[in-house]
């Protein structure tokens, strides 16, 4: 009785106090866990053509993010990658984030990369240097991605090239999709 007396009674004073008194009482913490995890929107990722890509320039929409490969048996998912993107502009981004991590099925150069993506499937979307998004090298976006100690939603592994991950228009991870699972299935346009 006592326990739930006390319980009440923290929680009338945390939602009884004002903005002053908790930034000047550390104790008082009304954040859900969530609340206290970087969104993805402070990452910044090299761009494929030397530029930055700054995540924050995402906000308000969905991003769609996917370890992508140029000859791999899921490479032809370029394709309706690129057209998910082109129909749904105003709110999902698509990012790619080429790796040589499975099989070597991206060995190419940065520049050799961008021209086989544009020769070969249009992409217009952005996408990021090749990048490690495995094992002990990982990338700091792909740690995010990976553990739910980092993004408070799960902890993933990167199985195969074209995983997806989608985040939310706030910059939380949403859910995760195997490669076999393609952009245009309804499992990802239900979640846009």
């Amino acid at each position: 009785m006592k326990l739930i007396l006390l319980s009440v009674l923290y929680v009338s004073l945390v939602s009884c106090t004002t903005p002053e008194q908790k930034e000047n009482n550390p104790s008082i913490n009304t954040t859900s866990s969530m609340d206290s995890l970087p969104s993805i929107h402070t990452f910044k990722i090299e761009s494929l053509q030397g530029g930055t890509i700054n995540l924050s320039d995402f906000k308000g929409k969905k991003i769609l993010i996917v370890n992508t490969a140029s000859e791999c048996g899921y490479t032809p998912q370029y394709k309706a990658l690129q057209s998910l993107y082109a129909g749904h502009k105003d709110k999902l981004v698509v990012l790619g984030v080429p790796s040589n991590d499975f099989g070597g099925q991206e060995p190419g150069s940065n520049t050799e990369i961008g021209s086989f993506c544009e020769k070969n499937y249009g992409v217009t979307f952005p996408l990021a240097a090749k990048s490690v998004v495995t094992g002990d090298q990982m990338c700091p976006l792909y740690q995010w991605l990976t553990q739910k100690s980092k993004n408070g939603v799960l902890d993933a592994t990167v199985g195969w090239n074209f995983n997806k991950f989608l985040i939310d228009e706030e910059g939380h991870l949403i859910q995760k999709f195997e490669s076999r699972v393609k952009p245009e299935d309804p499992e990802i346009l239900n979640a846009l």
